[in-house]
């Protein structure tokens, strides 16, 4: 079982999805770590706590992909 489990983490199509569904949710405008990245490289004037929280939570399936990413090219 625990096999199992630690293949489907180490498996790039699960950062994929995750990508996809919570890294780019939600998709109307735009998607928004694209917003959140737009107003951190605008300087971040008026971001709280809130928002920084909002931003990592977003961006933690692109990080976990590129972490997929590099250790199957690279290792």
């Amino acid at each position: 079982m625990k096999e199992k489990i630690i293949a489907i983490i180490n498996d790039w199509r699960t950062a994929v999805v995750l990508c996809l569904t919570l890294g780019l949710s939600p998709f109307f405008p735009e998607p928004h770590i694209l917003g959140k990245i737009r107003w951190i490289a605008g300087g971040a004037v008026g971001m709280e706590w809130l928002d920084w929280f909002d931003f990592f939570l977003h961006g933690l399936p692109w990080v976990y992909l590129l972490y997929i990413l590099n250790k199957r090219f690279f290792s």
